[in-house]
């Protein structure tokens, strides 16, 4: 069975950094494509940012670009969110996702990905 588990999440005030975690557990699962994904209270989940296996292909989403990171650890199955300059938009529960395809349609979509983590709670106070 497949578990995503992430942590980092927390209370931090506009203009911090803070890093999320992810690692992915499971019997010969080493998954394609990771990412995150985030949803604010009210509205839908949005895309934040995904990395290949070999790290050396990512996307980030605009509304992130240039203050978030992703990097992974495949020795680990551990992808990383390396947050900068958070501002109080940037609230939301944070979700590691995988894909075990190579090639998914569309990245920017939940429907590219088979397994979710349980989220962790950012919250940026301004």
């Amino acid at each position: 069975q497949v578990q995503l588990v992430e942590s980092g999440g927390g209370l931090v005030q506009a203009g911090d950094s803070l890093r999320l975690s992810c690692v992915a557990s499971g019997r010969t699962f080493s998954p394609y494509w990771m990412a995150w994904f985030r949803q604010a209270a009210g509205k839908e989940r949005e895309f934040v940012g995904c990395i290949v296996r070999g790290g050396v292909q990512t996307y980030m989403a605009d509304s992130v670009k240039g203050r978030f990171t992703v990097s992974r650890d495949n020795a680990n199955n551990t992808i990383y969110l390396q947050m900068s300059v958070v501002a109080p938009d940037d609230t939301a529960v944070y979700y590691c996702a995988a894909s075990s395809k190579p090639f998914p349609t569309n990245l920017l979509s939940q429907t590219a990905y088979d397994y979710w983590g349980q989220g962790t709670q950012v919250t940026v106070s301004s």
